[in-house]
């Protein structure tokens, strides 16, 4: 069995239970040609409706979420009814009986204060209808209970209270994986509020007074380098999306760079190698600049004479290999150690650790920054980026970056 496969039957293992529920109502004579025995396919069966009831729960518990999934996880059990409810009210109700809606209701009380599980009998006085039983299976996230899975049925069984059980614990799952999702999501978002934080005022205000210094000397240079700190700062503090193409970040830089020079002349020189094969490569927002405004900090931080950064981006493969060097300050290999391991956090130092987390958390901890320094050496910074990695997307060029 594959490595895939067997994670595969790992994560839904306890749905087996539900699928043996499915199994006993679904089993039927194997007829010619088909392949597999009845509880095979209804093994298979089970996997599959699990599948496809997944991804509207990684999204959470919603009106929405609920009337995506519903159906599935009705077919899960094989129930004639089917209600999720959050933690006041019922969501969605699949399948008959729904003038049972406010019963239900009224006894989820008791297992949504409790996180305890609960049968009764349902009172029904519609001649046609044929529930007459319902399971309520609380959802629970971290000891702390969303909702309510309650599967209905025409009479009373051990064995639904037992898979409404298991199916309700893996449905508990798929809302733990949102909630992980969006507490990724909102980390990412307070990393990069982080790294705006740090285009510092004193940069926007060098900028402004290199920019008002050509105002009467040179217009047209003051306007040029107005228009660049314009499609900086657009980019910089733009509202949309985790990820960005290496053209963009680069194009990013260049306008950078080009305020920087503007202020330091002839003492900052900029070498760029960029392979066009790797521009299309998507990456965390914001994760190169924060190198660079590193290397200028520290390329020409105590020093007099002049200082060289270069730029390379490199196809090697799978991914796009990335280095940023300057020839500069450096920096004591322990204190660099301690500033990525977030002990300390000099001027500069949150941007570094920052990128570092970030390409840990999206690629995994082998992608992490590789910086080779010394003091008086310089500093070399590497960045590893597989050029297609699962859930990285980039959302797009941003007009005016």
């Amino acid at each position: 069995m594959s490595d895939f496969l067997a994670g595969l039957l790992i994560a839904v293992l306890p749905l087996l239970g539900a699928g043996f529920w499915l199994g006993r109502r679904t089993a039927r004579p194997k007829t010619p040609g088909e392949l597999g025995t009845p509880v095979e396919h209804a093994t298979f069966q089970t996997l599959h409706t699990a599948s496809l009831a997944a991804p509207p729960l990684r999204a959470g518990l919603t009106e929405e979420t609920a009337r995506k999934s519903a159906r599935r996880l009705r077919s899960l059990l094989g129930t004639d009814a089917l209600c999720l409810t959050d933690d006041r009210r019922v969501l969605v109700w699949d399948g008959i009986g729904s003038h049972h809606r406010d019963e239900v209701t009224q006894r989820l009380a008791g297992p949504l204060e409790t996180g305890r599980g609960e049968a009764f009998r349902l009172h029904c006085d519609t001649p046609d209808c044929p529930l007459r039983w319902a399971v309520v299976a609380p959802l629970t996230v971290d000891d702390r209970v969303h909702g309510a899975l309650v599967a209905c049925a025409p009479r009373e069984s051990a064995v639904l209270v037992r898979a409404a059980g298991e199916v309700a614990r893996w449905v508990s799952v798929q809302l733990e994986l949102a909630d992980l999702d969006d507490s990724r999501t909102r980390l990412i978002e307070a990393e990069i509020k982080a790294l705006r934080a740090q285009i510092s005022p004193h940069f926007i205000f060098n900028s402004l007074a290199v920019i008002a210094s050509f105002v009467r000397t040179d217009p047209e240079r003051a306007r040029e380098l107005l228009l660049e700190f314009a499609d900086f700062t657009r980019y910089s503090f733009r509202r949309h999306g985790d990820f960005t193409t290496l053209a963009d970040e680069l194009h990013a830089i260049d306008h950078y760079l080009a305020l920087v020079r503007a202020r330091f002349g002839d003492r900052l020189s900029v070498t760029l190698q960029i392979a066009p094969e790797v521009l299309p490569v998507t990456l965390p927002f914001l994760c190169l600049q924060p190198l660079v405004e590193n290397a200028v900090k520290h390329g020409l931080e105590g020093k007099t004479d002049k200082c060289h950064i270069q730029i390379t981006a490199q196809d090697a493969g799978a991914e796009a290999l990335v280095v940023i060097e300057d020839d500069g300050a450096g920096m004591d290999p322990d204190l660099l150690r301690r500033i990525l391991a977030g002990e300390v956090s000099p001027s500069g130092g949150i941007g570094l650790s920052n990128v570092d987390d970030r390409l840990r958390q999206v690629y995994g901890d082998d992608h992490g920054l590789v910086i080779e320094t010394a003091p008086g050496a310089g500093m070399k910074i590497t960045a590893r980026l597989p050029k297609y990695q699962p859930g990285v997307h980039s959302p797009g060029r941003v007009d005016g970056s």
